[in-house]
């Protein structure tokens, strides 16, 4: 009998699992916190040069007085970059009419401190000719969760899943701690990187290690349920920043828990299934009798299950070979290939067109900033809820394929509506950012069983990657507005949609307990095969008897 379904028998949803969800959720909350942090720590406020009222006075220049040294726009407010050269008297044109000579600003800016009273913009003055430094903290930040997903996906294959969580929330909590204190943005930009690199390796390792202790029927269930804590992250977010307006108090407030989860966090055991596939065969039926106490039953075959697993686990490595494997396992054969290359472009599709939906909630200008995360955050709850139940009743390839293909029609749709139609502009981005929400809980569930035990980890720490680069390349893909603002749409809409096609592909796992070896999924692969081969057989057998 395999170790998967040896250890199918022994799992039940007890108090154990209860416990252990309860536990990966809380920190999961707070990952949603750092993931959206800049829309509040790097909020641009209103802003204008900073010009003192006199030569020996450091006030700042404002109300009627703020219109004799910087122009207004076409909407009577404040340039944000120019000011005047000269306020003090007229210049005269050429022909004789009176103008004003302007200059762009020297080296500070005023800013309105009446939302936030600060953010790194207004203390690094990161606006005008600096403006695109801000994207580039958010990319460095992204680029550290990209890191993470490989680094930490693969170390967790060879080190076990309960390490690196741990670690990975110790570092999310020194690093995001640090980050408070930055004393310059090359420290800041510094900080954030690594804290990028603990949020992966924990979202990684801990959803994981769930999955391993949770029975297959129940699996959907929780993958929503720990989904929904990064949707009331959002939300708590929203809160938080309402609450706190200075920026490095929240960032302060949203790193220090990470400190508290790490204590509790030590109270979860290894993964039976990789403890077993690492030969660590008694500790894994250590921690199996652990799980059933805590669950007040008591272990089938308690006297026997060793041997049995050890049986088991030799017969396969006969089979399959070493249960260590690097990245290019991941591609060495066609099943492998298959299942790989399509997860790559569904987890890239799936960050490429939400966070290009979820950032910058400052365009919409009309509405409270805090209002907007708000609703986004709202929104997503009904959808990742509908997943459990469309998962379990339709299977994950198809709820993974109908919510990249819909969610990439609705950014589609947005495309012909005019800008002034904010609120249709608003519903389709709320919709479309939910159908991603959905398709990225469910990309979870679906690479956890698509991958065996043996390379669970590094393959979605790949998948993971892929993501990242999709979160990475969306605030590039923005600057395609410069040859039609229908371009940034179009390709957000078109990717995400061919990679819902690509889904189809992927064998159902709906039911199937979690694969071990490599060999269980390329027979996985063989039976598909022989099964399609035999269909095709005795459909061409039938319309031969009919003729």
């Amino acid at each position: 009998m395999a170790p998967g379904i040896q250890l199918e028998k022994e799992q039940h949803m007890g108090f154990f699992q209860t416990v252990l969800v309860a536990l990966v959720f809380l920190p999961l909350l707070m990952v949603a916190s750092h993931n959206f942090l800049q829309n509040f720590t790097a909020a641009v406020p209103r802003h204008w040069c900073y010009i003192p009222a006199g030569a020996n006075d450091s006030t700042e220049v404002t109300g009627d007085l703020l219109k004799i040294y910087v122009p207004m726009d076409s909407n009577q407010e404040p340039e944000r970059c120019l000011r005047f050269s000269n306020p003090h008297w007229q210049l005269l044109a050429p022909n004789g009419t009176s103008v004003n000579a302007t200059e762009p600003c020297l080296d500070k800016w005023a800013y309105d401190r009446s939302v936030f009273n600060s953010t790194i913009i207004t203390e690094w003055h990161l606006v005008c000719g600096r403006s695109a430094l801000k994207d580039f903290a958010q990319s460095i930040y992204m680029a550290g969760v990209l890191v993470g997903a490989l680094v930490y996906g693969s170390l967790a294959d060879r080190l076990g899943r309960r390490a690196m969580m741990l670690w990975s929330l110790l570092q999310v909590g020194v690093m995001g701690t640090g980050a408070a204190f930055a004393p310059n943005l090359a420290a800041y930009c510094a900080f954030r990187f690594f804290s990028g690199t603990g949020t992966a390796g924990f979202v990684l390792n801990s959803l994981s290690l769930t999955m391993e202790w949770i029975p297959s029927r129940f699996r959907a269930v929780v993958a929503t349920v720990l989904s929904c804590s990064l949707t009331l992250g959002q939300l708590l977010l929203a809160g938080l920043a309402y609450a706190i307006r200075d920026w490095r108090q929240l960032q302060l407030a949203a790193s220090v828990p990470f400190f508290l989860f790490f204590l509790c966090s030590w109270w979860i055991p290894e993964s039976a299934r990789w403890l077993i596939i690492n030969h660590r065969h008694e500790k894994a039926l250590s921690n199996l009798r652990r799980v059933a106490r805590l669950n007040g039953e008591k272990l089938e075959g308690e006297g026997t299950a060793l041997e049995a697993l050890r049986l088991a686990m030799q017969q396969e490595e006969e089979s399959s070979g070493p249960t260590r494997r690097s990245a290019l396992e991941l591609f060495r054969t066609a099943p492998m290939r298959v299942v790989t290359c399509c997860l790559m472009l569904a987890w890239f599709s799936n960050n490429f067109s939400f966070y290009y939906l979820a950032l910058d909630l400052q365009r919409f200008g009309g509405i409270s900033i805090f209002l907007v995360q708000l609703i986004f955050g709202a929104v997503e709850m009904p959808f990742r809820m509908l997943m459990a139940t469309a998962a379990n009743c339709l299977g994950r390839r198809l709820t993974q394929a109908a919510c990249l293909s819909l969610g990439g029609l609705f950014i589609l749709a947005s495309i012909p509506v005019p800008q002034d139609m904010e609120v249709l502009q608003i519903a389709l981005t709320v919709l479309g950012k939910g159908l991603f929400s959905c398709s990225s809980c469910c990309s979870y569930l679906y690479t956890t069983e698509l991958y065996p035990t043996v390379i669970r980890q590094t393959g979605l720490g790949v998948t993971n990657m892929m993501a990242r680069l999709g979160a990475v390349a969306a605030p590039m893909i923005q600057m395609t507005k410069a040859f039609g603002s229908f371009l940034p749409p179009l390709l957000f809409g078109t990717v995400p949609i061919t990679a819902g096609i690509l889904v189809n592909c992927l064998p159902e796992t709906l039911g199937i307990p979690l694969a071990d070896t490599m060999e269980q999924v390329e027979d996985r692969a063989r039976k598909k095969r022989s099964k399609k081969e035999g269909l095709k057989k005795e459909a061409k057998g039938t319309k031969i008897t009919k003729f």
